[in-house]
């Protein structure tokens, strides 16, 4: 059997019998288990730690839903996505939007352990990378449209020259919105500023 430490389980289903099912499950190998009907009743508790156990239901939308809520709430914890038949679009979309993992409804302790001990070993690192994230984001909203497209083009390796053609205004004026640009993000240099980009966009598919 997979040995697990013990993790509080934030079990989100909507349908009674499965939510009992993925409870007894939980306290059989060993964790705790906490019962939500749906994302606004897990909310409206606002747990601090622990994994969010979600049936992705409806498939594919139920997870990104999730995720958007948690974020616009912002109160993120670690999700670990179940379906009984997974599908991979429906995988692919709710890894993009944020899960750790992606289940066939677990009938078996060692899957579930499994799934739980790597969740709770990314979720700090993930955790920081959301915090990352957010803060990057706070940054790149002070920019003016004319910064940010400066920016944009910035991160996708043109010149001064490139991104005053594309935008039709001289390459001085593109120095004086890149020069504001810099200072708004507290960039040093320009790979700090694309890093800043690259970081807040990590969260385009959530806020979505």
């Amino acid at each position: 059997m997979v040995m697990a430490d013990r993790v509080t389980l934030h079990i989100l289903d909507g349908d009674t019998a499965r939510r009992a099912q993925l409870a007894r499950l939980a306290f059989a190998a060993g964790h705790h288990a906490e019962i939500y009907a749906s994302a606004e009743e897990l909310l409206a508790h606002a747990p601090s730690g622990g994994l969010v156990l979600a049936q992705d239901d409806p498939v594919g939308e139920g997870i990104p839903n999730l995720i958007a809520a948690m974020m616009r709430a912002g109160h993120w914890l670690p999700v670990i996505a179940i379906a009984e038949t997974p599908e991979t679009s429906a995988v692919v979309r709710a890894i993009k939007a944020g899960a750790l993992d992606y289940l066939a409804m677990p009938s078996q302790i060692a899957p579930l352990n499994e799934a739980v001990s790597q969740a709770a070993r990314e979720a700090d690192s993930f955790r920081a990378q959301r915090a990352r994230a957010a803060e990057a984001r706070q940054r790149i909203s002070r920019l003016s449209t004319r910064e940010r497209e400066v920016l944009d083009r910035l991160a996708e390796g043109c010149s001064n020259k490139a991104i005053a053609r594309e935008l039709d205004i001289s390459p001085r004026t593109v120095e004086i919105h890149r020069m504001k640009m810099m200072g708004k993000l507290g960039a040093r240099h320009a790979a700090e500023a694309v890093r800043l980009r690259i970081e807040a966009t990590g969260l385009d598919d959530i806020a979505a």
